[in-house]
Order: C-alpha cells, then sequence, then structure tokens
C-alpha cells in the first residue's frame, strides 16, 4: 500500500486542475471490510516518503492517490509540505480512522480524503501521481488497471517494490530501501497489457 501499507502473500505531465478533497473523494461510504487484507501494515519511514514525493516532483496542483495508505502519511505528507489535494485508499477501516485523525491532527483534513475500498475496485482515474507500497505480484496485478485509468504522463512512485516487466525509468536508495518511479506512456507496450 502506498504510503504505509505493505501487501502480504517527468515527461507529459497531466496537469490537473484545481480542486479540494471533497471533489475528487468518490461517493462512497465506509463499509465493513469486504475481505481480508492483502497486506500487513508497515508503515513507510518518513525519509522513503519525501524521497517518493521528490521522485514524482509532486506539487500544488496534483491530484495524488496512495493505494494502500495505512495512516495517511504520504497524503498527508503532500498536503501540507506542497498543498496536494490527496486521496489515500485502505480496505482496513482501523487505518481509515487513523489516516483521518492524523489528517485532522496535521491540519489538512479540507485537502485528504480517505476511502475504505478495495484498491482493485477503486477510480483513481483522476490521479495525476500514484503513490504504492505493495507487493510485486499485486503491482503487477494492478498493472493493467494502471494503465486502463489514469491518462498518459500521471506519474507513479512504489516504495520496495517494482512493476515486473515494466521496467523503472528511475530507481533511488534511501538507507537500504528503493523506491521506483515511472510515468504512464502515451502508447502501452503489447508485452505490458
Amino acid at each position: 500500500m502506498a504510503s504505509c501499507t505493505q501487501q502480504v502473500d517527468s515527461k507529459n505531465v497531466a496537469q490537473a486542475p484545481t480542486t479540494n478533497a471533497q471533489e475528487v473523494q468518490q461517493t462512497a461510504p465506509a463499509q465493513p471490510r469486504e475481505r481480508t487484507p492483502d497486506v500487513v501494515y508497515v508503515p513507510t519511514p518518513p525519509e522513503v516518503v519525501d524521497k517518493m514525493l521528490e521522485m514524482a516532483k509532486v506539487g500544488k496542483n496534483d491530484i495524488l492517490f496512495d493505494l494502500g495508505s495505512g495512516d495517511g502519511r504520504i497524503p498527508i505528507t503532500a498536503a501540507k509540505r506542497f498543498g496536494t489535494i490527496g486521496t489515500g485508499i485502505d480496505i482496513d477501516p482501523e487505518r481509515i480512522k487513523e489516516a483521518n485523525a492524523n489528517a485532522k491532527k496535521e491540519g489538512v483534513s479540507d485537502k485528504v480524503t480517505f476511502l475504505q475500498q478495495d484498491l482493485f475496485k477503486s477510480d483513481f482515474s483522476k490521479a495525476t501521481v500514484v503513490t504504492l507500497y505493495l507487493l510485486p505480484e499485486l503491482n503487477v496485478k494492478l498493472r493493467s488497471q494502471l494503465f486502463k485509468q489514469l491518462k498518459p504522463g500521471t506519474r507513479i512512485v512504489s516504495h520496495a517494490f517494482d512493476m515486473g516487466d515494466w521496467k523503472p525509468e528511475q530507481t533511488a536508495n534511501v538507507n537500504g530501501r528503493t523506491v521506483y518511479y515511472w510515468t504512464v506512456p502515451k502508447e502501452i507496450p503489447a508485452n505490458l497489457r
């Protein structure tokens, strides 16, 4: 999961219109857990969050979606530091409660929204930046959904795990942790579909 959860088992940058978190939020009320989370909760260290946001060149006009958002630290940090609008998606209701409490504590509840949803059934098509902290097989499983939903130029940053055959444009090492960066291409290569 993007900023805080680990799963178990710029060219053509799209410009986002100015908006607020509620305009980006899907109308999906919190619900009982649909299924067991695919991951155990492991927070992304602050220095890795910083590197992810730096690599994605996150700014005030971005709309960030954190898939597997855990305690919300990536969208909260982006909102606080850059004024970015963000949405975190996590299947665990406890993580959603924690993320909302953290957003309130940091004074960015107007900029971030957290949705209790299955990220494989979620709509994140408004994103200009997507962050992840998932296992490799989940990244690969999610890849076709990313290609279908995201516009060319959308930036994707993953903590710790790659996307299989889709080679990253950049990698960085932060205290022994790897960060991967891609942009959605205009034409999806046949081997990645």
